[in-house]
């Protein structure tokens, strides 16, 4: 009985071995990212995007496109996450579709973290080169740290052609010219396949003595010290001195056949150039506002005051990414996602030209499936139920200006 728990014992053991490995090479494809699933108010109240462009819809492999626009960065920043005092900004993609060629923030090139100021918008632009055909969730997206990934608004891209003619060619510092894709690609297999090579063999070493129930009968009995023989530790320190010896080996080797080096480049960039947003000439206050659950519809009190020269009316509502406009004000030409474009989601009471110097209050409605959709609608079941967005006012020459909104939010389910 006992030889056949020990049997049965190697062999669970061998399978779980060979299903952590199989599972090592099975990488199911992804196509786009869980972004319905951030929270509503990391959304709504951290970077607002706007004038988002995707330059192509279409690619081929190796060629290019850039993914452009602006972001702002909001005031009304949630205490319950890390100030972006430390961000990168980045690209949400499926693996690596994309290499990221370069990106940008205010014209000046952001290889590597950078200070942001809040109340602040930005112009970026991020420069991507096609690597694996499919169709792909592109995002434009901000790391910050302590605050993880805030994710932009998406379009569906699609890549052409074969990943086997992929190049990605650098030209070193040394002069060197090498395809980064392919370079040094059999050292990396060597090295995989020798480390796995040595695990095994050491895992295979300590699998071949009783295991499990065998070890623990002897370790209740008092005989722990039994189990690891003189040659178990000889083995082991042999083990141990040849990884140190294979290490101290590669480690030299290396530094002799690359002696020039530049370490990976870890420093944080301030001082990024902001955009001079024109000061608004329109000011808003929110009286209150409700999001009435049966309809998919955020409704607003609002009081406009226009302090400006020429009459202007409200064309859009932008939160989280979705644009909810209205289409007599605000049309896209943009070729903005179909899903995160309410062409005729915004409705408002009396929208008529609210001339210099007059002030009147409002009811503005937001509604589109894509609260529920995008999970927008979950802002109403937050500890700090509020809502944040940008609204845009277009005057009679179309010249626009961005207002920043920030209130409690009430839901209402009749």
């Amino acid at each position: 009985m006992k030889i056949l728990k020990d049997k049965v014992a190697k062999l669970s053991f061998v399978a779980l071995l060979i299903t952590v490995t199989a599972s090592m090479f099975y990488a199911p494809t992804a196509s786009a990212h869980g972004e319905k699933s951030q929270a509503a108010f990391m959304r709504m109240r951290t970077i607002h995007w706007f004038d988002l462009n995707w330059s192509k819809e279409e690619v081929a492999v190796n060629d290019t496109m850039t993914v452009s626009g602006k972001f702002f960065v909001f005031a009304g920043w949630p205490e319950t996450v890390d100030k972006p005092e430390i961000s990168f900004l980045n690209v949400g993609i499926p693996g690596p579709v994309f290499i990221r060629a370069g990106s940008w923030i205010g014209g000046q090139l952001v290889p590597r973290s950078v200070s942001l100021e809040l109340g602040e918008t930005y112009e970026f632009k991020v420069l991507l080169k096609a690597r694996r055909p499919g169709d792909w969730h592109v995002h434009s997206m901000m790391n910050v740290k302590g605050g993880g990934p805030i994710i932009g608004p998406g379009k569906w891209v699609t890549v052409t052609g074969s990943m086997s003619s992929f190049v990605n060619p650098i030209t070193t510092l040394t002069g060197e010219t090498i395809d980064l894709e392919t370079y040094n690609l059999g050292n990396t297999y060597f090295w995989h396949a020798l480390w796995y090579g040595i695990g095994i063999i050491w895992v295979a070493y300590w699998a071949r003595k009783p295991m499990f129930v065998p070890r623990l009968i002897a370790v209740d009995a008092g005989k722990a010290d039994t189990l690891i023989t003189a040659t178990d530790r000889k083995v082991t320190l042999g083990f141990a001195v040849g990884t140190i010896a294979l290490i101290a080996s590669s480690m030299a080797s290396t530094n002799e056949k690359f002696p020039i080096t530049t370490p990976l480049q870890a420093g944080l960039l301030r001082g990024m150039k902001t955009i001079e947003m024109p000061v608004p000439t329109v000011a808003v206050k929110i009286e209150d506002a409700t999001y009435r659950v049966p309809g998919r519809a955020m409704q607003m009190t609002m009081t406009i005051t226009n302090n400006g020269d020429s009459p202007v009316r409200l064309g859009e509502f932008n939160t989280a990414g979705v644009r909810f406009l209205d289409p007599a004000v605000s049309q896209d030409e943009s070729g903005y996602p179909d899903d995160l474009l309410a062409e005729e989601g915004l409705t408002v009471s009396d929208n008529s030209p609210l001339a210099p110097g007059q002030s009147r209050t409002v009811q503005v409605t937001a509604s589109d499936a894509a609260w529920e959709v995008y999970r927008l609608a979950d802002l109403i079941y937050d500890p700090d139920s509020r809502f944040a967005g940008l609204l845009f006012f277009y005057d009679e020459a179309g010249n626009r200006q961005m207002v920043t909104i920030d209130a409690p939010l009430i839901p209402t389910f009749i």
